[in-house]
């Protein structure tokens, strides 16, 4: 792993540069930063999942993220697809978003307590052996500014998936955008980085470019 940008260095520190400090927004809500891998191609998956865009370093840079969140919100598709087990930093939580409740709960996720769940206050709540904690936001659907500003800490690492993506982009949440980009050509009609956002202006400044066996690693910040 190298840096290209701001300063060329053959060393990396990943925690350093990935934990850099963040505040609360001033909207009173966590600073959000998503995290996904492409292809150069703009897909966000092979054969259903993201994993096979993926190589070493893209995965240490997700634990160094990890590493530096208070709460990660991912989709439940996305759960499903990833099979998400509870992550190796302690005390980190994982919120899942579902306008229905449908999300199996028989998971280590859910069954450590490390999981819960993001709904809208009219969604039926899925049963459960065991309490499941669940932040309420909206009717039909999951109020996402209002849910965010529920959410403890001052960073929420953002995973997707591409639908989940564009309402928080729609919404105007996204703060950070830490994207890997995979030397592949996938083809095919996958998922992009958001998929069902209406047109949108929202312009981030480079902050950093790292490179590591072809994959660049991108990091922007919002421009406020």
């Amino acid at each position: 792993m190298r840096q290209l940008l701001p300063t060329a260095n053959e060393k990396v520190d990943l925690r350093q540069i990935y934990g850099a400090a963040r505040e609360r927004h001033p909207a009173g809500r966590p600073s959000i930063g998503l995290c996904m891998v492409t292809s150069i191609d703009g897909s966000t998956v092979v054969e259903g999942r993201s994993t096979l865009l993926s190589n070493p370093m893209d995965r240490d840079v997700l634990i160094a993220l990890r590493q530096a969140a208070d709460t990660i919100v991912v989709g439940a598709g996305t759960v499903r697809q990833e099979m998400y087990e509870v992550p190796s930093k302690k005390g980190l939580r994982v919120g899942i978003v579902t306008r229905t409740g449908k999300v199996d709960l028989n998971t280590n996720l859910f069954e450590s307590g490390t999981g819960f769940l993001i709904m809208p206050e009219d969604a039926k709540a899925p049963e459960s052996d065991f309490k499941i904690e669940i932040v309420r936001a909206g009717k039909g659907s999951v109020d996402l500014p209002t849910a965010m500003k529920q959410l403890p800490g001052t960073f929420i690492q953002l995973e997707g998936g591409a639908l989940l993506n564009a309402s928080m982009f729609d919404a105007n949440l996204v703060d950070e955008i830490n994207l890997t980009i995979s030397p592949m050509v996938t083809g095919d009609d996958g998922p992009r980085l958001s998929n069902g956002a209406p047109a949108l202006h929202s312009d981030y400044q480079v902050a950093h470019i790292l490179e590591d066996e072809g994959f660049l690693f991108i990091r922007y910040l919002r421009n406020r």
